[in-house]
């Protein structure tokens, strides 16, 4: 793949059947096999294993044995280059998120980090992968997708996107949450049938 060609990407649902995919994408040298997305999912007894083997295992039992929502990959000629973690809110902590008037909890669905590639970066993957997450969001019943990105100079958080690309995605800033992250959120209709 040449920088300056355009990028057809492939985005798809973490299903059973994709684990070895995301697996491999997570696993890879810089990739976030430290965390493998569960530090804002754990709860209960999760947060207190937080090792990598833990953390895995754990990412695994949602999407394998569950069969949650947990995210997006996208493909690049096949290969597993992107990951978007989005789900419905319920399923993290507490993020700092907003209550919506006359939405239920249950259709507020969460953006929360991604782990692009690095052959790929600046690419418009993560742009891709916001699309399509509120795209999904959508066909599962939502009604209001968040996201808590942080500007570009941002010393920490980077992995929860960028503001000024989210609100290029027709999101809007609802707020803030401790000294770097904004909460931003997009309303969505109904899909039609």
């Amino acid at each position: 793949m040449a920088d300056d060609e355009p990028l057809e990407l492939e985005v798809r649902p973490v299903t059973p059947e994709r684990w070895p995919d995301l697996e491999k994408l997570f696993a890879r040298k810089g990739g976030p096999s430290y965390c493998w997305c569960m530090a804002w999912r754990a709860d209960g007894d999760e947060r207190e294993r937080t090792d990598r083997r833990s953390r895995k295992a754990q990412m695994k039992l949602r999407v394998v044995e569950r069969e949650e929502p947990v995210g997006l990959l996208a493909y690049a000629d096949g290969k597993p280059v992107g990951w978007c973690s989005v789900s419905p809110r319920s399923t993290y902590r507490r993020l700092g998120g907003v209550e919506y008037d006359r939405v239920d909890e249950s259709k507020v669905w969460s953006i929360v980090c991604f782990s692009i590639h690095p052959s790929v970066r600046r690419r418009g993957v993560a742009t891709t992968l916001i699309a399509e997450a509120v795209d999904h969001a959508r066909r599962h019943g939502a009604r209001v997708v968040e996201a808590y990105p942080v500007d570009p100079d941002s010393p920490s958080y980077r992995h929860m996107g960028f503001r000024s690309t989210f609100e290029a995605a027709g999101f809007e800033h609802q707020g803030d949450v401790g000294t770097r992250r904004h909460v931003m959120a997009r309303r969505v209709r109904a899909k039609r049938s």
